[in-house]
């Protein structure tokens, strides 16, 4: 299930392959390329490699997997968030318990996809992610009854960012407290919004404001 209806994806989308089985890595790779408008681009097989793939190439999206030696998907995922903000994470795992997708989303996944999943699935789901979706596999829906609490959806730095909002702070002061660049402050102000449903400046440092202090 997606959060919103899916707009159009961007033409082209680049991925990177986070999984440290190569045949996993192959078969998505042979799945995907035969799909207009995804490019696989990189393939990773540990947290080292994928830091420094990410650090190499221009990568839109990451499936990644969370078990892996060494740091698992999840801390690899909450990694990525805070240095390449602007590269999607969507979860690839054989994992279907609700706590692992919890866990996910508050590292900064834009989604959980099962590995057994129909292809297409696989592929709806890179493009509602794209678009500024989350997308949840569908035999994950019924286990996620209980939604996070609002703030819950964000990560610890957008939580600081947040704060710095409702203080009142432009980007630059914001990049400034938190020895962020401007433009990681504004990724950051932006996937607030999408996981948050808020639309305009106005309404974000609203929301900030009256949540203060919580959470």
């Amino acid at each position: 299930m997606s959060d919103t209806a899916t707009p159009i994806a961007p033409a082209t989308t680049r991925i990177m392959l986070i999984d440290d089985h190569p045949l996993v890595r192959d078969g998505l790779r042979a799945r995907l390329e035969t799909v207009p408008g995804l490019e696989v681009v990189a393939e990773a097989g540990n947290a080292e490699e994928a830091l420094a793939a990410a650090a190499q190439h221009q990568i839109d999206l990451t499936l990644m997997d969370i078990n892996m030696r060494g740091i698992n998907g999840i801390e690899l995922t909450a990694r990525f968030h805070a240095l390449h903000p602007e590269i999607a994470v969507l979860i690839l795992s054989m994992h279907d318990k609700a706590e692992y997708v919890m866990q996910s989303i508050q590292a900064g996944a834009r989604g959980y996809v099962l590995k057994d999943a129909p292809s297409q699935d696989i592929v709806h789901a890179i493009e509602t992610v794209r678009s500024g979706g989350i997308y949840y596999s569908a035999a994950l829906a019924r286990q996620l009854t209980q939604p996070l609490p609002v703030r819950e959806l964000l990560t610890q730095r957008e939580r600081e960012v947040l704060q710095h909002i409702a203080n009142g702070e432009s980007n630059k002061q914001i990049a400034r407290e938190l020895d962020l660049s401007v433009r990681t402050v504004e990724t950051h102000r932006l996937n607030i919004k999408r996981k948050l449903n808020i639309d305009g400046q106005a309404e974000l440092i609203k929301f900030a404001v009256e949540s203060r202090g919580a959470g």
